[in-house]
């Protein structure tokens, strides 16, 4: 669904009541009835039914009479919520062009009242590569009203939550502005994705510095999970920047040495076929930090002095839970099971 945003502007605050109480009776039915619907949204003058066929005319409510006679809401809905709400905080104050899509995100450049160009990242976990996941395994059994519209908020919370953090302790990432719903507001990186680089006028400077992040998030206690030429930045004077935080785990993971190695050798791998370099011999200093490496020079996990609290602390002081990273996990990783 193309996210038309001039749509916006004709639609009433009672369009938005309505959005709004279909999203709350979706918290816990995954269809909402009609009756809820109303009861929530007490329009004064009634005329519910009136907006609800104007919504889904639109196209930001689903229709489902399969069991019972009720609603949900779209990606195109759950989008609309999120930018009206951004907008009245002053977050932002137009929307331009998409500049990427993803199997789990959009983004588009949005615009401050001063010309000040930034990031929107629409998380939409739930496209094909992970229906068949649902279908095969109910990670989310004990949840009722689970949702790709819930999974894709606690997405977006999560990679607003580790944006923050990984700033505040020097990484190269971009500025996490603010987050709602599905919805996160960031800087806008300026460079290209590493995997459209053709050519590096320092290659083994600029591989030490990736080496180099991903040995030193290891050290705080974090592991990006999907370090590869998709998610990394870089500019025209060869600086990298790191995006795309969702699937980050702690090294206290079960799995964290088999996702520090994967990334490691995703980054090895790019740089021997993309720019022909020879990793034979071993390297005892990466990006100036100390870290012991194996035959091939790839950095061993288990010699990475770590601090495996750092995540908790980090996420506890910026609302994402446990619990919540739990559920995220659950969905995102049962792909490395299939």
């Amino acid at each position: 669904m193309k996210l038309d945003v001039n749509m916006l502007r004709y639609l009433s605050k009672e369009d938005f009541r309505v959005l709004t109480a279909v999203e709350m009776g979706m918290r816990n039915h995954e269809i909402v009835p009609c009756e809820l619907v109303e009861r929530i949204a007490s329009l004064k003058h009634g005329g519910t039914y009136k907006v609800l066929k104007n919504l889904l005319k639109h196209k930001l409510l689903h229709h489902d009479s399969s069991k019972y006679d009720g609603f949900r809401l779209t990606y195109l809905g759950y989008d609309f919520l999120a930018i009206k709400t951004l907008v009245n905080r002053g977050v932002f104050a137009s929307v331009g062009r998409q500049i990427g899509v993803g199997k789990e995100s959009d983004i588009f450049e949005v615009a401050t009242e001063d010309g000040t160009v930034m990031a929107m990242k629409l998380h939409r976990l739930g496209r094909v590569s992970f229906r068949a996941v649902k279908s095969k395994r109910d990670y989310l059994k004990h949840r009722s009203s689970f949702s790709w519209l819930y999974l894709s908020r606690l997405a977006a919370l999560k990679e607003f939550a580790f944006m923050k953090a990984l700033e505040e302790h020097g990484f190269p990432v971009p500025n996490a502005v603010d987050c709602n719903r599905h919805c996160v507001i960031m800087s806008l990186v300026q460079g290209y994705p590493f995997v459209q680089v053709k050519q590096l006028q320092n290659p083994e400077v600029v591989f030490e510095t990736i080496i180099g992040l991903v040995v030193r998030l290891a050290e705080h206690g974090l592991i990006h999970c999907d370090f590869n030429e998709f998610n990394i930045m870089i500019d025209d004077d060869e600086r990298v920047t790191m995006i795309d935080f969702p699937q980050m785990v702690s090294v206290s993971h079960h799995n964290a040495q088999m996702y520090f190695d994967r990334d490691v050798e995703c980054v090895f791998k790019f740089f021997r076929k993309r720019f022909n370099m020879s990793f034979q011999e071993c390297t005892d200093d990466i990006d100036g930090t100390e870290v012991d490496t194996d035959a091939s020079g790839r950095p061993c996990f288990s010699s990475i002095a770590k601090d495996a609290v750092f995540l908790d602390k980090e996420l506890a002081a910026s609302g994402f839970t446990k619990k919540d990273q739990e559920v995220v996990e659950k969905v995102l990783y049962c792909r490395e099971a299939w």
